[in-house]
């Protein structure tokens, strides 16, 4: 099964698709009301916090990237994205953020810190592939591709680097 198959099948169910990704707002809306004020009782729900937020920002970030690909490297057309496949995962992720942040501070959930600089080494990896794409430089070397792949990782950790002094 390749990804063209995968998003065809969900394509092709729309409803269901939509249904998961809702459901996770809805859970988190739910434990809000459900959890009480007291600093206590919000942290021994961390972990189901925690959950719910890998449950929304994977797909969520799996769909930025994909539509940052889409655009920048496919030419796809604005009209051919898909509101179930691509654009509902993000805006799951960003209501299920937002409501998270109303009960519990980010740095409190465990892992949080973990997607931040995955989608910073994701954002990181596209502009490097982006500006290279546009450069249409084309090396005859004999420098070994372990020296290629060393300076990739380095540029790579710089960015990282550099983004958390940023931010």
């Amino acid at each position: 099964m390749t990804f063209r198959d995968l998003f065809e099948y969900a394509a092709a169910q729309p409803g269901v698709v939509a249904f998961f990704l809702l459901i996770i707002p809805a859970l988190v809306f739910l434990l809000n009301l459900w959890v009480g004020e007291t600093a206590e009782a919000i942290w021994r729900w961390r972990y189901l916090y925690a959950g719910l937020v890998y449950a929304a920002c994977i797909p969520g970030m799996f769909a930025v990237t994909l539509a940052i690909y889409l655009f920048l490297f496919e030419r796809q057309s604005i009209w051919d994205v898909s509101l179930v496949l691509q654009v509902l995962p993000i805006l799951t992720m960003v209501a299920t953020l937002v409501l998270i942040r109303r009960k519990l501070p980010f740095q409190y959930i465990p892992g949080f810190g973990r997607l931040s600089s995955f989608l910073t080494l994701i954002a990181g990896l596209i502009g490097v592939l982006w500006f290279v794409d546009r450069l249409r430089l084309v090396a005859f070397t004999y420098v070994p591709f372990s020296y290629v792949l060393i300076g990739f990782v380095a540029l790579l950790l710089i960015i990282r680097f550099a983004w958390s002094r940023i931010f």
